[in-house]
């Protein structure tokens, strides 16, 4: 064979490996493409199942408020329960005086006192914070209210002040129905806790027994949860605070009824016309709320999946896992996270802050992105047009949690009046008489330290009530409500209100 046969057959095999290297890449490229395209649909299928349209919204609002009338018509009649608080009177800003209160509801505790001076003036205040174990949110409910005993008792020598007489505020920030002001029996346990013993018991009546155990002379004035004392707060500030919002780990809300629109109350003793009633809506349950596959697996591991649903949706509990749910499924339908996937098999490994972090990354290259996804899920190397999707996922089920947050705070204002309809029967909202402004006040660390949600539930309430209703609307920030509006109401309801010294 001459050379310039050789020649020819040497360009052809040349030719023929670079037509093969191309198909391959080619090949190689389309299933990337393929991949990727599976990777969107997931994450589009997954906003269109989280759309809240302004619509959908109002039909929330009023299956909410329909809940609510449900509740305090009788026991077991709506997905709400309405709890009735035997709070009759709230905070004026007339209470002076030293007083103490616990603030117990999650995986640690506040122990608190307060100087109170008349005209709504706080002189002083010290707060602890401390740490449950984890095998005491499981064990006996001895031993947990002894925890809680003695680090007050350490909190009051370490202020230097005498216990005698005082009034404390106990925050329990679980279902408990009260039958006064100061005892009430605990329905049963929410997020981390399982003291099975402990249910049906008089959680006031628990801490008492401890604080006798460890040498303490006080017991419970006034026992209320979280959104109870938010709300005394942010009326012990402004008279027209009217609700009171917690959206940090969990979420729930309370408000002021009028006695009379309460026909479970009979019977009840009460020393006005109103009553603080206790919605407890994270059991809230609309078919207006399409639950998506990601949020019900989120409860796989607990007896209902469909428990707590509006609370889950919405606390930041729950946020960072359910991203972490689509972040898994889209790691099945692609390669989009390579050989890291087995990292994304941990439940609750993506922290709502992480997904805070992520989302709130404003930097071009999303640096913050891959290294919250390095750094906590342990998946490395991420290109960007991943981390945008990976940011696009964080922002779907944030704006979904903050639009149904801002959709039950309407609804509690429609339930009392103050939403601009007759009782939800137009989505006309306009102003009837005099204009009443209405406060609410919101605890909780999502809203408080999350910015984004902060605009979207802030944009969401303007939105649901119009142009004309709105600024009526004010929400207001109570810093450390849930303990201090139990020291307060532990103010008015104590017997003896003068000044200690």
């Amino acid at each position: 064979m001459g050379k310039a046969q050789w020649l020819s057959v040497a360009l052809g095999c040349v030719a023929a490996v670079t037509c093969a290297v191309a198909t391959t890449l080619v090949a190689r490229r389309a299933v990337a493409r393929y991949r990727w395209s599976r990777a969107v649909a997931v994450v589009r299928g997954f906003e269109e199942d989280c759309a809240t349209p302004t619509e959908r919204l109002q039909r929330i609002v009023n299956s909410l408020s329909v809940e609510m009338f449900a509740g305090l018509a009788s026991e077991g009649a709506s997905k709400v329960r309405m709890l009735l608080t035997c709070v009759d009177a709230l905070p004026d800003g007339s209470e002076e005086g030293i007083y103490y209160s616990v603030d117990l509801g999650g995986t640690s505790f506040r122990v608190m006192k307060l100087e109170l001076g008349s005209g709504s003036m706080v002189i002083n205040k010290k707060v602890e914070h401390q740490p449950i174990p984890e095998d005491l949110t499981k064990g006996t409910s001895e031993d947990l209210f002894n925890l809680i005993a003695l680090a007050l008792k350490n909190f009051i020598e370490r202020e230097g002040g005498g216990d005698e007489g005082r009034a404390l505020g106990f925050t329990f920030s679980f279902p408990v129905r009260q039958v006064s002001i100061s005892s009430g029996s605990l329905i049963r346990w929410t997020k981390e806790f399982s003291i099975e013993e402990a249910v049906g018991r008089d959680v006031a009546q628990c801490l008492n027994e401890a604080l006798v155990r460890n040498g303490l002379n006080l017991q419970v004035t006034a026992l209320v949860n979280n959104a109870v004392g938010t709300l005394a707060m942010g009326h012990y500030y402004d008279e027209d605070t009217v609700a009171a919002v917690i959206i940090g780990a969990g979420t729930n809300a309370s408000y002021i009824e009028r006695n009379a629109a309460i026909p479970k109350s009979q019977g009840l003793l009460t020393n006005s016309d109103i009553t603080v009633v206790n919605v407890e809506w994270g059991s809230f349950r609309s078919p207006q709320i399409p639950l998506t596959p990601y949020d019900i697996c989120s409860s796989e591991a607990e007896r209902n999946h469909y428990d707590q649903a509006f609370e889950k949706m919405i606390s930041g509990v729950y946020l960072g896992e359910i991203a972490r749910l689509v972040f898994q499924r889209m790691a099945q339908e692609s390669d989009l996270f390579g050989s890291f996937v087995n990292c994304l098999s941990t439940p609750f490994i993506l922290s709502t802050p992480s997904l805070a972090a992520i989302r709130e990354d404003d930097s071009p290259d999303l640096r913050v992105v891959g290294k919250v996804l390095e750094e906590h899920l342990k998946i490395q190397d991420v290109p960007l047009k991943t981390r945008r999707l990976v940011v696009r996922i964080c922002d779907i089920v944030t704006r979904r949690a903050a639009r149904l947050a801002a959709a039950g705070i309407v609804a509690i204002l429609q339930k009392i009046g103050r939403d601009g309809t007759l009782c939800g029967t137009t989505f006309v909202r306009k102003i009837r008489g005099e204009a009443k402004r209405s406060v609410v006040a919101i605890e909780g660390g999502l809203y408080q330290g999350y910015s984004v949600f902060r605009e979207y539930l802030n944009e969401a309430v303007d939105e649901i009530l119009g142009e004309e209703l709105a600024p009526t609307v004010s929400l207001r920030v109570m810093e450390e409500g849930s303990g201090i509006g139990a020291a307060l109401l532990a103010a008015s309801y104590s017997s003896t209100r003068k000044n200690f010294v």
